[in-house]
């Protein structure tokens, strides 16, 4: 099992300084590539300080000219917000800067706050046939000479400019988690990103074995890979993993109300969430974070990887969002490295 680095920039409050925050950003991906890492990830969002990410290929550029050997993943594009022809080109030419290192990760999206900003009155089943049709159609760019006429994007014969340097394109991962999702991956020849939410070990098991039925729906195809991402936090101390459950838990919340789209935002910024809010939410607790994700010592952390392993897992995103302070990430990655990969080699 290969392990990367799922990571943004995170603002949680006007304080922050925003060029610190790209720059802690930055920091922690040089760590993943020098520590052995196969891959960084980050994706994109729109008008969100709590994940920072207009555009990932900017972000990959950048850490193109930054980093030597780690693969770099767009975790994920939003497919509604992009023209097949703009996608191919781009990701495109992120694979030449970045010497053939582009991994490409496309998803519907999650967030209405988004579509209803940049596409109103899509909802969810349109945003994942716009995926549906976009997919196809970059891979068809690429190859050049394409013309679609399709329900969402219609254009002549055209060529994707420049062309990937890898051969065949970038690898392409799709953001699956019902069978239908898993399936249209497989059959397209993509890769799966899948991503645990709130059901803890039983969703795991669900999510590979969707995967595996998929798989087995679709004998003519190659298995593709599987990548699972989880929030991940590496302890020195009992004391110190509790607190990362407490981190976590306050994280979920917020995202669970950005998810929920009903609550004032400012400036980027959700209206802060009391602590009687957060204690009184339905089935976020950090005792659930500490049940559900991967937080513990080097041995703990090491248990439950390899059971991920066994399952049939072959890619392990270490989410690191989590409105730690940077100094707390940076440590946790750093045990997670010298502490947890080497189980692995």
């Amino acid at each position: 099992m290969k392990f990367s680095l799922f990571a943004h920039m995170e603002r949680i409050s006007p304080e922050e300084n925003q060029r610190q925050l790209y720059d802690e950003f930055i920091a922690l991906c040089q760590i993943a590539d020098e520590g052995g890492m196969h891959a960084v990830w980050t994706g994109e969002h729109h008008g969100m300080n709590f994940t920072i990410a207009p555009n990932p290929l900017l972000n990959l550029v950048d850490l193109a000219r930054r980093t030597k050997n780690v693969r770099l993943g767009t975790g994920t594009v939003i497919a509604p917000f992009w023209h097949p022809i703009r996608l191919a080109g781009e990701a495109a030419m992120a694979d030449i800067i970045s010497d053939g290192r582009l991994e490409l990760g496309i998803a519907r999206g999650a967030y209405n706050f988004e579509y209803e900003r940049i596409r109103p009155g899509m909802d969810a089943w349109e945003a994942g046939q716009r995926m549906r049709e976009l997919v196809p159609a970059v891979k068809a760019l690429w190859k050049g000479d394409y013309a679609q006429e399709g329900e969402f994007h219609s254009f002549p014969k055209t060529t994707s400019t420049p062309q990937p340097l890898q051969q065949d394109g970038p690898p392409i991962w799709v953001a699956a988690r019902d069978p239908n999702s898993h399936e249209f991956a497989i059959a397209q020849g993509c890769n799966v990103q899948v991503t645990p939410l709130w059901k803890g070990e039983t969703e795991i098991k669900h999510l590979i074995d969707t995967f595996d039925a998929a798989c087995a729906a679709h004998p003519d195809q190659k298995r593709p890979k599987i990548m699972l991402l989880m929030h991940t936090y590496v302890a020195d101390t009992a004391e110190d993993a509790q607190q990362a459950a407490e981190e976590l838990n306050r994280f979920y919340n917020y995202f669970g109300a950005w998810f929920m789209n009903k609550r004032e935002i400012t400036q980027g910024l959700i209206a802060p969430l009391s602590d009687e809010e957060i204690a009184a939410h339905p089935f976020y607790s950090p005792e659930a974070m500490m049940r559900d994700l991967v937080i513990g010592d080097s041995a703990a952390v090491i248990a439950r990887l390899k059971d991920y392993e066994a399952m049939g897992y072959d890619e392990y995103a270490f989410w690191i969002d989590s409105g730690m302070s940077f100094a707390r990430k940076k440590a946790s990655l750093e045990r997670f490295i010298t502490e947890v990969m080497p189980a692995f080699a």
